[in-house]
């Protein structure tokens, strides 16, 4: 099964750069495994005393095991995190991973959090909305993709402008569907 967890997620945290090799090496290891041990772990990681480990927590969850098992696990952890926390690295990697796990439970945090007043997460909720929406789109997540549409911070204009242009898709793909069935 690879290295220990408890090695694994060490080697992540002893990487400071969040975005560094070694951090995301060891974090794709963790991810790989899909098992309750690495579950356990990262949600123990997600109530943390640093913001480190919390991120950490946050984005071994994102996107743990094949098929993500511990989806209906892991959405109250993350509702909550976003609901509670304060520190922006933490909010931007849960947005990101409600983004990775797709569930439709996870849109009224997005919603909630698409208006914080730090450029960083509204570009995560820009991130998770289209990923959120579902089929038809809601109403509510829609509008909420097209602020962030016109929002000051360009990074977050521009992802969630091509969100939109990926919702439009959709409609189009149905479209195409009842028309030509």
């Amino acid at each position: 099964m690879g290295a220990p967890v408890d090695h694994l997620i060490q080697a992540a945290l002893a990487d400071e750069d969040p975005d560094g090799p070694s951090r995301w090496q060891a974090i794709a290891a963790l991810q790989q495994r899909g098992d309750l041990e690495t579950f356990t772990a990262a949600r123990r990681l997600c109530a943390a005393a640093t913001s480190a480990e919390r991120v950490l927590g946050v984005d071994i969850l994102g996107e743990l095991g094949r098929d993500r098992p511990f989806t209906d696990k892991t959405i109250p952890v993350l509702r909550y995190l976003a609901a509670s926390e304060d520190d922006t690295r933490v909010l931007y990697s849960v947005l990101i991973a409600f983004g990775h796990l797709r569930d439709p439970r996870a849109l009224p945090s997005v919603i909630e959090l698409s208006t914080h007043a730090e450029a960083t997460v509204r570009y995560g909720a820009a991130y998770a909305l289209p990923n959120l929406l579902g089929r038809p789109a809601d109403p509510a997540g829609l509008a909420a993709l097209r602020r962030l549409a016109r929002d000051q911070d360009e990074d977050v204009a521009d992802w969630a402008s091509l969100g939109i242009s990926l919702t439009s898709g959709h409609a189009d793909d149905v479209r195409r569907q009842v028309l030509d069935p």
